[in-house]
């Protein structure tokens, strides 16, 4: 039984810091603990991934040993959320599961709306404060 996550997110991406801000702004029905991938505690946590897969997508950790990336992270990270379990099943059907990374981008989209001018929109190139969309200020490593 999953009681605690571990999210590792590019922190040097913007999507990925909004993202954790939404999350984190979230009633959780299981906690989630966010660590930045690549960094010194993140390695010393979990010696056996590797450092850059971990900044290439988002990597979630649970506490019973499983290991979620890409589009089963985001999933995960929504299954977490108070309000968000049935919308997470949901999106866990194989031809649903690229929703889940694009739902997470459209939320975190409505965040940096909040923040900066220009049209809101979760589509790739065309992101608030980006020219060239979301996760274009982490040097090409996010996959989002």
């Amino acid at each position: 039984m999953i009681t605690r996550l571990t999210v590792l997110y590019d922190a040097g991406c913007g999507l990925c810091r909004t993202a954790r801000t939404w999350l984190a702004s979230r009633a959780q029905l299981v906690p989630l603990e966010f660590v930045p991938a690549g960094s010194d505690e993140a390695r010393r946590r979990y010696p056996a991934l590797d450092p850059a897969e971990t900044l290439a997508d988002i990597t979630v950790v649970a506490d019973d040993g499983g290991v979620y990336t890409g589009d089963g992270a985001w999933i995960i990270c929504l299954w977490a959320l108070d309000g968000y379990r049935g919308l997470a099943a949901r999106l866990s059907r194989p031809e649903l599961r690229p929703t889940a990374r694009r739902m997470v981008a459209a939320a975190a989209a409505v965040r940096r709306a909040g923040l900066s001018a220009g049209p809101v929109t979760a589509e790739p190139g065309s992101g608030p404060g980006s020219e060239q969309g979301y996760g274009s200020d982490c040097g090409g490593t996010c996959d989002v």
